[in-house]
């Protein structure tokens, strides 16, 4: 039997919420289709051409569907900088036609993998493991673990963003109108939101099919315990002629390494998400750059309207105080995965196909995918090390001069962290430290005598400073001074 088609009747109380909070719908409704609703049969002959549609109903009702699909997502949002509810849906979207469950088998594989990965890791650093199991996601799992700390990342990007663009609209509107917009700007906010939202959800879905696991973007993505993605790994191994166990194996030490990086360094995180706020909050918008981008919109293209964000339409060019910022991000993501290469490459000496995936992985990290560029166009940040090869030497050089243990012990406080003249110059990272530590040592003494009172009162057996001559030598006695002399006492034979 056929379903019957939904219900329009009054009485269908579900159809009229929906209906009620539909803006659009009641608009044109009024406008173009009586109580009936919005039907873009019935446009006006013309009005599609003079939109730029050329009176095309079905580019029009795509449009307008889009735009109603939009402002439901409003409705439902929280009213933050970003509506996560759309970019959690739209996430799941992107990846729902190919995304298959993780079968107990494939499971059992992944967890086998990561305690040998384990195992080797042990003499690799002097970080040890948590006791955490890996954990395998499908694509949507590790969509709906990771979006707390996307959370974390953008939700500052994006409240810079939405009171920059508040901002600059208010700046662009007459004097006289702007009392007018004062009820406008919460539903401008929630457009802004909405927008970013979906946006994001994209990048994130695209992610989703293409990372390895959960720190493949230099961050503990989904929690302290490593987790893998396995529908990723087999499609990554595709055409390298490397038996998929390896390929597994190799992943899981890579994720494991993280892991055991970022439990063991509890200050790692909070560095880069610092440096991600530190980067928002200099966030301004070029509206000469947007009102140039609105002119370029093709009304035939409804999705135009959405790849306005996608571009980087509100990224302007940055200030010094961001580059500052992206430079100590980059700098850390780089030192991160410069380490984990290295110790992974210790660990899996005895894998055949371990010099060929660790070159791949490398080529991979630094260039980046397409998921990666499109949340770099989003939010203007690019979370790829630039410099892993310098990064990953260095830590080599520390290895060879200090061993596990010194070359370990550098990531006990950010002030240890090499620098940018470190990368380039590894042979000189410890004559540089030595130097600066022996300036310590003489400030701190200096500041220990302070303190003591060691300043206070010039040495026994000195004469003050003040009573020395100008021109040097002893001071003068009271005969050689240029004071007039007084008479000299009788002797008793003058008397």
């Amino acid at each position: 039997m056929a379903e019957n088609p939904p219900s329009n009747r009054p009485d269908d109380s579900e159809n009229d919420d929906e209906n009620a909070k539909d803006p659009f719908s009641e608009m044109f409704g009024s406008l173009f289709g009586g109580a009936g609703g919005f039907d873009p049969k019935n446009l006006p002959a013309g009005l599609g051409e003079a939109m730029g549609l050329s009176d095309n109903p079905e580019a029009m009702a795509q449009m307008m569907a889009q735009a109603q699909a939009m402002m439901a997502a409003m409705a439902k949002g929280d009213g933050g900088p970003v509506n996560w509810k759309m970019a959690t849906d739209a996430a799941r979207q992107s990846i729902a036609s190919n995304d298959p469950s993780i079968s107990a088998n494939r499971a059992s594989a992944v967890a086998n993998a990561a305690r040998l990965a384990e195992m080797w890791l042990d003499a690799a650093t002097v970080f040890e493991a948590d006791g955490s199991e890996c954990r395998a996601f499908s694509r949507a799992e590790w969509v709906e673990k990771t979006m707390p700390v996307w959370k974390s990342l953008t939700e500052p990007v994006a409240l810079s963003v939405g009171k920059a663009i508040t901002a600059a609209l208010g700046e662009q509107i007459p004097e006289q109108m702007r009392p007018m917009m004062g009820g406008a700007q919460g539903m401008l906010q929630q457009l802004g939101g909405t927008m970013f939202g979906m946006q994001l959800g994209t990048a994130v879905g695209g992610l989703a099919k293409d990372v390895l696991g959960a720190t493949d973007i230099g961050l503990p993505l989904a929690g302290s315990a490593p987790a893998l993605v396995p529908t990723n790994i087999a499609a990554f191994g595709e055409g390298l002629e490397i038996p998929e166990q390896e390929i597994l194996l190799f992943a899981a030490l890579r994720e494991c390494a993280h892991a055991r990086l970022f439990n063991r360094v509890p200050w790692l995180r909070s560095s880069v998400i610092s440096a991600v706020e530190s980067y928002a909050r200099g966030i301004h918008i070029d509206m000469s750059r947007i009102e140039e981008a609105v002119r370029d919109i093709d009304p035939m293209n409804p999705e135009s309207f959405q790849s306005l964000m996608g571009e980087g339409l509100f990224m302007p060019k940055r200030t010094a105080a961001q580059e500052t910022a992206l430079a100590k991000l980059e700098l850390v993501l780089a030192l991160i995965e410069g380490w984990v290469d290295e110790v992974v490459a210790a660990a899996a000496a005895n894998l055949p196909g371990a010099p060929g995936l660790r070159e791949t992985i490398r080529r991979r990290r630094a260039a980046g995918g397409p998921a990666e560029n499109a949340f770099a166009s989003l939010v203007g940040l690019e979370l790829r090390p630039r410099r892993l090869r310098e990064a990953a030497a260095l830590w080599a050089h520390l290895l060879e001069e200090r061993g596990l243990e010194g070359r370990d012990g550098i990531w006990a406080h950010p002030d240890l962290l090499p620098t940018d003249e470190d990368l380039k110059d590894p042979q000189g990272f410890t004559s540089r430290r030595q130097l600066a530590e022996a300036s310590m040592d003489d400030i701190d003494a200096a500041l220990s005598k302070l303190l003591a009172g060691g300043f206070d009162e010039p040495e026994a057996g000195k004469d003050d400073a003040s009573d020395t001559p100008e021109e040097g030598g002893k001071p003068d006695s009271p005969t050689d001074s240029g004071a007039e002399k007084g008479p000299e006492p009788e002797s008793p034979g003058d008397k």
